[in-house]
């Protein structure tokens, strides 16, 4: 079993990657290596997928991959397939230096992150294939969701299920996948063998866990969450058919410490694949920015992290002395460069055109928007990437600037509520792993988890001025955004209406922002971007009470 990390595009580091793994599997005396799906293009490939050159690019380092593996155990390797009849999500079974079976997926998944109707043909059931004596069915990740097609494998003689995955993590998401394989082997009396991928892409990140499930449905052995490894499977024949051999059951951390540690892998790898090797971002003394540094300081070391703090007239000593701790506590490089100056040129420019006007929000965003000028300046200049720190609660309501403080190219909160925020806070304070690059102990200082939320853009002012307070926000976005409530709804679970049609107006209005807002890494089932897709101009609302 090999739960390795792909990068879309690189065909031949994935193909070397699979052939160190075959290598690895050769020396072990292995019958066979499995990859996961879409393994040599990486995953997910969306349109790039319809480039012929791409997918034949793809089908010949296959080709090539098969003969390089003439003298050893087979692979089974996913890739794209195209022939007269179309393109098809495929996985390979290569062996005595040639392509021994191509096997097509024949449920498409056109959900949630998925488009694959858009992309792929759906085929008819393969049949089971040979490895030695034994007889493979290969049912390809969304085809095991299913009963049918795992079903259709048995009747025609496999005698056990290897399912090759690219699954991205949501929280609860190993809960749900262990359902379905639990009852894929209850249904079909068969071993089974689940192969995940790992590794981020763009905003959705693959968490591993792969797991060999046996007759019944006991774990025989499981694999590390978000970690690149291979795992020796043996299978011996019983007289009740077919069992795989006790292995290692892998600790899965719980949900806190899986959103964190998911974080900090897109992150890392959005960085690594894109050709960024240090971050930089806006350090306020507040607590999103604080546990994005120090996301950022786990996930590229704190050296190649650039803290920088902006204070305007309005920015207190608490939030410089704060943001300080935060930079001090990481180890991260801090430096200050004020907006005073800059905001007053530009108040002074547009005075004769604002004459008569009051001061408004527009002085405000033109702070946030100084700042965004300001970092994205030092990120050409150096060549960091900038990072972004909304969290889901203000992305969700549009409580950020555009091109202000929404300006960067990657936003590792932007699927965490803002009580989530908090949360996270605290467990990374109390807990340190060997995967993390930045130091342990208290990073964030309890004093920026506890005080009030602020933007700091005028005097005085506090987040709860404009929005609700986030307990009760964030319970009426859960509702309206990631359940897909009525109004009613949350009337109903007892939240005030006037508050809830507020909240609905601002979600709708905002879909502007989100549409040009960066990309963040996937925690929820219902992020913004691929998962929940609305208009911009919409005009509806929800009257129901």
């Amino acid at each position: 079993m090999a739960q390795l990390n792909a990068t879309v595009g690189d065909l031949a580091g994935n193909a070397a990657q699979a052939l160190e793994a075959w290598t690895a599997a050769k020396v072990a005396g292995a019958d066979m290596v499995m990859l996961p799906e879409m393994f040599v293009t990486g995953y997910q490939v969306q349109d790039l997928v319809l480039k012929p050159a791409f997918t034949r690019d793809a089908m010949a380092q296959i080709q090539t991959l098969a003969q390089s593996c003439a003298e050893g155990p087979a692979m089974g390797i996913g890739g794209p397939f195209r022939d007269e009849s179309g393109l098809y999500n495929a996985y390979y079974v290569l062996a005595g230096g040639q392509i021994q079976t191509v096997i097509k997926k024949h449920i498409l998944p056109n959900d949630d992150v998925f488009d694959e109707k858009r992309l792929y043909q759906s085929a008819d059931i393969s049949g089971p294939y040979l490895v030695g004596t034994l007889r493979i069915g290969t049912p390809i990740c969304e085809d095991a969701w299913h009963a049918d097609v795992p079903e259709a494998l048995a009747e025609s003689g496999a005698e056990v299920l290897f399912v090759p995955n690219g699954s991205p993590y949501a929280r609860g998401k190993m809960d749900v996948r262990m359902a379905h394989m639990v009852a894929r082997v209850v249904e079909t009396g068969l071993p089974l063998v689940y192969v995940n991928m790992v590794g981020g892409q763009d905003d959705q990140v693959f968490d591993g866990g792969s797991f060999v499930l046996n007759p019944g449905g006991a774990l025989a052995l499981s694999l590390p969450m978000f970690e690149n490894c291979l795992a020796h499977v043996d299978f011996e024949l019983t007289d009740q058919g077919w069992q795989a051999a006790a292995g290692t059951l892998a600790h899965w951390p719980d949900a806190f410490e899986q959103d964190y540690r998911a974080m900090v892998l897109s992150l890392r790898d959005y960085m690594r694949k894109t050709g960024f090797s240090s971050a930089l971002l806006g350090l306020s003394g507040g607590i999103d920015s604080a546990i994005v540094a120090t996301i950022a300081a786990d996930a590229l070391g704190p050296q190649n992290v650039h803290c920088v703090m902006l204070p305007s007239e309005f920015t207190s000593q608490a939030s410089l002395q704060d943001a300080a701790s935060v930079a001090q506590a990481l180890g991260a490089p801090l430096q200050t460069l004020p907006i005073t100056g800059p905001q007053a040129a530009i108040t002074d420019s547009l005075a004769p055109i604002f004459a008569g006007r009051p001061a408004d929000l527009t002085e405000e965003n033109i702070q946030s928007r100084l700042r965004g000028l300001l970092l994205m300046s030092l990120s050409n200049k150096f060549g960091h990437m900038l990072l972004t720190t909304g969290n889901k609660s203000e992305v969700a309501v549009g409580y950020a600037t555009i091109y202000g403080d929404m300006a960067g190219g990657y936003n590792p909160i932007k699927d965490l509520y803002k009580t989530r925020v908090f949360d996270i806070c605290r467990w990374r304070n109390a807990h340190h792993r060997d995967w993390m690059m930045g130091p342990e102990g208290v990073v964030i200082d309890p004093r920026i988890i506890d005080k009030a939320p602020s933007a700091e853009l005028r005097a005085d002012q506090k987040d709860e001025d404009s929005l609700p307070p986030y307990p009760v926000l964030d319970g009426i976005l859960q509702m309206l955004v990631d359940d897909e409530a009525s109004v009613a709804d949350c009337i109903a679970a007892g939240f005030e209406r006037e508050t809830v049609k507020k909240i609905e107006h601002l979600i709708y209005i905002s879909e502007y922002k989100r549409f040009q807002s960066a990309p963040g890494t996937r925690l929820s089932p219902r992020a913004f971007w691929l998962d929940r897709r609305y208009p911009i101009a919409n005009r509806w609302r929800d009257h129901s009470t």
